[in-house]
């Protein structure tokens, strides 16, 4: 039974929104003043399965990749970008409002660039026991496969018939694989998980694959399986040899836009705390003119740091494997800290906020990937005497409802 609908606005996630008598209702891949024709979703009563656009918006454009609506990966491929932009701005002053902060918040920053550096590809088997190589559907767990995905940076052009070949492969194991696929300045590195223990055979067979496909390197959860060269990537003046599945800014751009801002508000800080640090993709920037204290709970990255930071022209950096969200850095530790800088992942750093915002450091800076734990860490530190100067929304994952943003706070 289909329904016919009117469309006020969009959701948090990209749904188009109507208003109804029985509560709001949402529906993807449509767009604010559309009209369409609907049909109710099993299990979902607050949801619609959109029919047809019967009076489309003037902002509705065609989409870039033939798997949209299909492939899960992206949400708003059929918006015009400026329309987009000043939607996912309007996410970061929301999530601010609701915890009572009006801050100047910028325009967002497009750093698409290239595209993605980093994906991960899923194998499953499908109807019919016949192998699926590609992206998880729309809240769904099955897989659409793909033969192309235009949003992906040009270093990972081989990366899906490369997953095809190693899936295949691995395919009698019965087990569904994730696929990691990196672009480095070596080539793909690609870390496989879940298949469990390779039998020599399969190891060879990997093996040969990466061979043909010239791949840097391959693991499975890590272990080796074959290399052909170290993969690395260039983060300023260093050289920083990657772990195994290590994280990275989706793209390079986004990576090169976030340290700019960070280093901006930075400004000329000499004694800098960079928590959260990852590989280092501030630290390392940051010695160039600061001594750099670093932390982060992930062991390998940490150890690529530290390696990366004995490269020419850079000023000290201390870095240590910790776990921020059990032990996170008190006010006694930062008291001779003239920065600090912050990135944790999505749950935010609810835990050393409270610090920060105890201690006597005169500038923070804050980098999130999520609007709603950054506004209630930000609330932690404008309570805590520190003042919102700005924030600047940044846009890597184009096409979904994902912001990146950088925030400067000073006492």
């Amino acid at each position: 039974m289909t329904e016919h609908l009117t469309i006020t606005g969009l959701g948090h996630r990209g749904d188009g929104v109507a208003d109804t008598n029985d509560g709001p209702l949402y529906v993807p891949y449509t767009l604010p003043g559309e009209t369409v024709t609907v049909e109710r979703v099993a299990g979902h009563p607050d949801r619609r399965h959109l029919v047809h656009v019967d009076v489309p918006s003037p902002a509705r454009v065609e989409a870039v990749c033939k798997h949209f609506g299909q492939c899960g990966g992206c949400a708003l491929q059929h918006w015009q970008l400026s329309d987009y932009h000043v939607w996912k701005r309007g996410l970061v002053t929301a999530a601010l409002a609701q915890v009572g902060l009006d801050a100047p918040v910028e325009d967002l920053i497009d750093a698409h660039g290239q595209g993605r550096r980093r994906a991960v590809l899923h194998a499953r088997r499908g109807d019919r026991d016949l192998l699926e190589v590609g992206f998880t559907a729309p809240r769904a767990h099955h897989i659409v496969a793909i033969d192309e995905c235009p949003i992906l940076a040009p270093g990972l052009a081989g990366a899906i018939p490369a997953a095809w070949a190693m899936a295949e492969i691995l395919k009698p194991m019965r087990k569904p694989l994730d696929l990691q696929f990196t672009a480095t300045d070596a080539g793909l590195d690609v870390d496989v998980r879940g298949s469990g223990p390779l039998s020599p055979r399969d190891s060879a067979a990997l093996a040969r694959v990466a061979a043909a496909r010239s791949l840097a390197r391959l693991t499975r959860h890590g272990e080796m399986v074959a290399q052909a060269a170290q993969p690395t990537v260039t983060i300023g003046r260093a050289t920083v040899p990657l772990p195994p599945g290590a994280f990275l800014q989706a793209t390079a751009q986004g990576e090169e836009t976030l340290a700019g801002l960070v280093r901006e508000h930075v400004g000329k800080a000499k004694r800098v705390a960079d928590l959260f640090c990852g590989i280092g993709p501030f630290a390392l920037r940051l010695a160039e003119q600061a001594r750099v204290t670093a932390a982060d709970i992930d062991e390998a990255a940490v150890a690529a740091l530290k390696r990366a930071a004995g490269s020419p022209g850079l000023k000290p950096v201390t870095a240590s494997a910790r776990d921020l969200f059990r032990r996170p850095f008190v006010a006694a530790e930062l008291k001779d800290v003239e920065a600090i800088v912050f990135d944790p992942p999505r749950q935010g750093a609810e835990r050393q906020a409270r610090e920060i915002a105890g201690s006597a450091v005169p500038l923070a800076v804050a980098v999130s990937c999520d609007p709603l734990t950054f506004a209630r860490d930000a609330r932690l530190l404008v309570d805590g005497g520190y003042k919102l100067v700005t924030v600047t929304p940044v846009d890597q994952f184009r096409y979904s409802y994902h912001v990146e943003l950088v925030a400067k706070f000073v006492r």
